[in-house]
């Protein structure tokens, strides 16, 4: 029996093929792929995806590639472009990307995980390879010639030893209409042979973003379209028990629409509907929660008993004997918002039984899915379009303000445009998870790591893996999907951030103890010579024996996701009087394989490390059970351009190898290169998240 997602994915070719005017056509999948090896949970499966997509060679010579996946500024409509370009010897700026529409485009579970570049990008190019040798089939049996004497240069294809004999692309496919299945892997370039991928191509999207012609699901206009704001309690999970709008009457044109706990009004200017909808008073049932930011941390410990064994080697028992230099400690990290600019944004309307919907989301397949489900309608019935994202980080998977945008859509007979609020975004928009790491280790008198002892609450599995030779180990993983009081979900390589903080923290713990340089011990114990690699030019790169300045610490984190290593070194100044922390640089180098566009990882780095300041330094949700306390910009502080040090990357030279995340890896390694630069700097050891004035001074007392 075929699995949905085939289903989906035949289904969507179908239509494709059936609308298909000439040219040529290569489709391609990779198959069904678990995300368990990557993003698991305890051992548990969070999406199964199919990466594909639709590469056709159009009549007029220019390129389309249709993918499921969106653009939210990783810049994969360049780097996607480049491979395609590469492979068919033309232009990138003869490549289209049409990407998120869920009518045009095949089915694809959404784009997270650094996964695009890691997967997409190999597939593309085998059927970009396997489209070019097509057009050499065609042009050989044009001229009559053995295509081993063809050549092509931009879109080009003529015979080597006679420069008269040419075609374009656009007059070999003129009339045809050619249909190839991927079914085995072409030929694809040779490193040598590149001269697009491993260039820095500045992103094809940027001067439409900078000057403002740049569309986003909230600039979509539609007729007679009405503005939706909902009506929501003040703490997470409350049940409506009675609604009051008898005052909206003293507003000429407002609409109440009511469904179960589903309260909104809809006017056709945005601010008459925000000022109707104050005077609607709604009673709510609210349930208790007794926790705070506080003392969310020991509620995690004496809640969660289940566990599960990720890892077991050794004897912990042995190592901690022959341990002289052995340490206990408890790191804590807080629940973070994504406070992406654009907050949720829906545009939808309904025309006869079908709906139609602009949407800010990740993932338009699981949104289409979402509103379909919820508003009972066939999956064929619901078309989702995705333009640009105004950033995610992982909190637009879910399809909340889709489903209530469709659900007021159709309750008031009119086209609806549903945009969250900075205090709806921060209320409803899942929070990464608090999270609580216990950590023990220790090394012999060689300063050789013996034991290490992993205990991770809420934050999962990922980047728990140990590229340290340690003999004795255990890692294990407490998880309760109901145990946080409001919802939660990814956040920027989900966990790993949490994980990396308090492993690479723990292990400057133990090498201070042991009285060897941080760098040095990090060395003498690293059994992946990769990684090692990746330290040395983090290293190199940054002057790490540079004599120091007074007040000024270095710190060094390692950490892997998404298939690419990272080493990462921050140097800070800490002002012991105040507590305050004042970045000044950052290097990070990274093994992520095959560097499509320098240009582009650099961006992606750079925005990771940024985000990860505030991550390390600033960011905290501060929460009275399930009333939220943080509700804007003026109590959740995110890293200032004032604030942002000199950002260095660098990147090891693999260009024969396959490409691997760039998107998220280089925010794992932020906060513990931060905490441990701050100890380096004045002594204190923070052991939570972010590393605040108030927990540097309290430290150092």
């Amino acid at each position: 029996m075929k699995s949905a997602i085939e289903n989906e994915f035949s289904a969507s070719r179908r239509r494709f093929i059936k609308n298909l005017s000439g040219g040529v056509v290569v489709v391609f999948c990779l198959g069904e792929m678990s995300f368990s090896s990557l993003f698991a949970q305890d051992g548990k499966p969070i999406e199964e995806l199919d990466f594909n997509a639709y590469l056709r060679v159009k009549e007029d010579g220019r390129i389309d590639c249709f993918t499921g996946k969106i653009e939210m500024g990783q810049g994969i409509i360049t780097s996607l472009a480049q491979v395609v370009a590469e492979e068919l010897e033309v232009s990138i700026y003869d490549v289209d990307m049409i990407m998120g529409d869920t009518e045009l485009c095949p089915y694809d579970a959404g784009t997270w995980g650094s996964l695009t570049t890691r997967f997409t990008d190999p597939v593309l190019r085998a059927a970009a390879a396997e489209a070019r040798e097509v057009l050499l089939d065609l042009a050989a049996e044009h001229f009559g010639l053995n295509k081993t004497s063809l050549k092509i240069e931009e879109g080009v294809v003529s015979d080597k030893n006679d420069s008269s004999k040419k075609i374009t692309y656009a007059e070999l496919t003129k009339g045809k209409k050619i249909v190839r299945s991927l079914t085995k892997k072409p030929d694809i370039k040779k490193a040598k042979d590149f001269k697009l991928i491993g260039k820095p191509i500045k992103s094809l999207d940027a001067e439409a973003k900078v000057t403002g012609k740049a569309k986003y699901s909230g600039d979509i206009l539609l007729p007679e379209m009405v503005h939706a704001t909902i009506i929501r309690p003040e703490i997470f999970g409350s049940k409506k028990v009675k609604v009051d709008a008898s005052k909206l009457s003293d507003f000429a044109g407002v609409q109440l629409v009511e469904k179960d706990d589903l309260v909104a009004v809809v006017h056709s200017d945005p601010e008459v509907s925000k000022r109707a909808a104050k005077s609607v008073q709604v009673t709510w049932d609210a349930p208790v929660v007794k926790v705070n930011q506080e003392t969310i941390f020991q509620y995690l410990e004496d809640t969660i008993q289940d566990n599960k064994v990720v890892e077991k080697e050794g004897s912990l028992q042995a190592g901690k004997e022959v341990s002289t230099n052995y340490r206990e400690a408890t790191y804590q990290d807080g629940y973070k918002a994504h406070a992406s600019i654009e907050t949720h944004v829906a545009t939808c309307y309904f025309e006869g039984d079908k709906v139609t919907i602009w949407a800010s989301t990740q993932s338009p397949f699981g949104t289409r899915a979402s509103v379909a489900k919820a508003m009972e309608m066939p999956l064929e019935k619901v078309h989702v379009k995705q333009i640009f994202l105004g950033g995610g980080f992982g909190g637009k998977s879910n399809s909340q303000q889709s489903v209530e945008a469709a659900s007021i859509a159709k309750l008031c007979g009119k086209p609806v445009q549903l945009v969250w609020s900075r205090k709806e975004e921060f209320m409803y928009d899942n929070f990464r998870t608090a999270a609580v790491v216990k950590v023990a280790g220790g090394a012999d008198s060689k300063g050789k790591l013996k034991v290490w002892d992993f205990d991770i609450y809420c934050a999962g599995t990922r980047g728990t893996e140990l590229f340290y030779a340690i003999p004795n180990k255990r890692i294990r993983s407490f998880n309760q999907a109901d145990v946080h009081p409001f919802g939660t979900g990814a956040w920027r390589a989900p966990g790993n951030n949490t994980t990396t903080f308090a492993r690479e923290s723990h292990i400057d713990v133990v090498s201070h103890a042991a009285g060897i340089d941080p760098l040095d011990f990090r060395l003498n114990n690293l059994e992946n010579t990769d990684m090692i690699e990746t330290l040395q030019l983090a290293a190199k790169t940054f002057g790490y024996d540079k004599e120091k300045k007074p007040g000024v610490g270095y710190g060094i984190a390692l950490g892997q996701d998404a298939g690419t290593l990272v080493a990462m070194i921050a140097e800070v100044f800490v002002d012991k009087k105040t507590g305050v922390v004042q970045p000044i640089r950052v290097v990070c180098a990274q093994d992520m394989g095959q560097v499509v566009n320098p240009h582009g990882a650099t961006l992606q780095t750079e925005g990771g490390i940024t985000m990860g300041i505030g991550y390390a330094l600033y960011e905290e949700i501060e929460f009275n059970g399930g009333e939220m306390e943080t509700t804007n910009f003026n109590r959740y502080e995110i890293t200032r351009f004032s604030k942002t040090p000199k950002i260095e990357c660098v990147f090891i030279d693999k260009m024969d190898a396959k490409p691997q995340g760039g998107g998220e890896p280089a925010i794992i390694c932020v906060g513990a290169a931060i905490a441990n630069a701050v100890f380096d700097a004045c002594g204190a050891r923070v052991n939570r998240m972010p590393v605040t004035p108030e927990r540097i001074l309290a430290a150092i007392s």
